[in-house]
């Protein structure tokens, strides 16, 4: 399908020129067009007839799979019961009852939430909610953050300035007062590993390096993914960040989580925060939160946290920050039928008792052609292919558009195919799955 072909008379096909599309290369994909036109449990239906198993949960976040009609409905009454109402000195009930479900699945203490309208809004409110922490508190140096390399927390200027990945960071300026810390991923002592790497706690210590050279008084918070999802699946060595909570402790640095893609059962716990034992002081949540169906996102704090900003008179506004979208009644509404379904149906933790099904099928990979690394935590899996000499990402990239015209959507990163299904994925559907990746993997040079 052309252009050309688009623009004849007659022509039922959707003109592909107006929409300006996100992360794509733009010229080729409308040169060959891969469109999915509907979607139920887990499976997408193409623009030309064809069943395509969903790999990926959409981009990370139809948890509980496509078409849940419970949604649907519950966003249907909202909507014709209230449709929007403001949230700036004014509030609906629906905002409270959500916070409330949501509050009840936290890990303990982190009951204090802030809706958002997407992941990059919640990255960017915690960072801002960090800073008017510290000045709260008397902290006023303390404006500086630090991110990690091959992170990804996002597309607005906080989220990319802590975020380290080059393409989101050459084009666009930086908030200044930022640092890194080295990744984790370690090839050579690291491949092959399901769950947590046994090698890289050390590289925690960065953190007093950076103590070190900035000085702890203008560090306000430093930011991790406790599994880095979009640079491939890079998992948080054992140990790591324990050792990062307790140098952030010891110097009066905040900890925020970027679990937009940990979050709400894709490790087998309610969050990242759950499956490894460190307790943050802010979580950076979206994706999951309503199944994708809706746009939204929600900063959890703790409350020391919320409470240093509840002081002054009380008629004061205590954080300047909030979007027309925060606690959008029909957000709301989706999100509390997300919440019933991964009740109703232990989608929460479901992924905790696939998880050795989908180590052992993932793994069977290894020793394909141009396979050099398998990581798999949760229902998460990241499969590293050997790029070709002078061509980075073209290897990966074949492989997912031969997997798309096989019926199978994946995702890559680089020369790194990510794999995260919704949590509804049966053990069949683990091994069809496998299957079809095996053979593109075969095929792709």
């Amino acid at each position: 399908m052309t252009l050309d072909a688009i623009d004849r008379p007659g022509s039922n096909e959707p003109n592909l020129e107006n929409f300006w599309m996100p992360f794509t290369a733009n010229r080729q994909f409308k040169a060959a067009p891969r469109m999915l036109t509907s979607a139920k449990g887990m499976y997408y239906e193409s623009a030309d007839g064809r069943t395509v198993l969903d790999g990926t949960a959409g981009l990370w976040c139809v948890n509980a799979g496509h078409g849940r009609r419970q949604i649907a409905e519950a966003v249907e009454r909202q909507l014709m019961d209230l449709d929007f109402a403001p949230t700036f000195q004014m509030a609906h009930p629906i905002v409270f009852d959500f916070a409330e479900r949501l509050a009840k699945i936290a890990p303990a203490g982190l009951d204090r939430v802030f809706f958002t309208g997407s992941g990059s809004e919640s990255v960017d409110t915690a960072l801002k909610i960090a800073i008017a922490y510290q000045r709260a508190i008397g902290q006023g140096t303390r404006t500086r953050f630090i991110g990690r390399e091959r992170g990804y927390h996002g597309v607005g200027f906080g989220g990319i300035s802590v975020g380290g990945i080059l393409n989101n960071r050459r084009v666009f300026p930086q908030l200044p007062g930022t640092d890194h810390l080295r990744h984790t991923h370690d090839l050579a002592r690291n491949a092959y590993v399901r769950g947590q790497p046994e090698h890289g706690a050390e590289l925690a210590e960065d953190l007093e390096r950076l103590v070190a050279l900035h000085g702890a008084e203008t560090i306000a918070a430093v930011i991790v993914e406790p599994v880095a999802g979009s640079t491939g699946v890079l998992i948080a060595p054992n140990g790591y960040l324990d050792r990062l909570r307790a140098i952030c402790d010891q110097h009066g640095i905040l900890l925020i989580f970027d679990e937009v893609i940990s979050g709400f059962g894709r490790l087998g716990t309610p969050f990242g925060a759950d499956y490894f034992g460190v307790k943050p002081d802010m979580m950076a949540t979206a994706k999951g939160l309503t199944n994708g169906c809706i746009p939204m996102g929600a900063v959890f704090a703790s409350r020391a946290v919320h409470d240093a900003l509840m002081r002054g008179p009380e008629n004061a506004i205590e954080l300047f920050h909030g979007y027309t979208y925060s606690g959008h009644p029909v957000g709301c509404a989706a999100g509390i039928a997300t919440l019933d379904i991964y009740a109703e149906e232990g989608l929460l933790t479901r992924g905790a008792d696939l998880a050795e099904t989908w180590h052992d099928a993932i793994h069977s990979l290894k020793g394909l052609p141009n396979v050099i690394d398998i990581r798999t935590i949760g229902l998460i899996a990241g499969i590293e292919l050997a790029p070709r000499a002078g061509a980075p990402g073209t290897r990966a990239y074949e492989a997912f558009v031969k997997a798309f015209e096989k019926g199978l959507l994946v995702r890559t990163t680089g020369d790194i195919i990510a794999l995260s299904p919704p949590l509804i994925i049966e053990r069949e559907q683990i091994a069809t799955l496998l299957s079809m990746l095996s053979d593109v993997l075969k095929q792709v040079a």
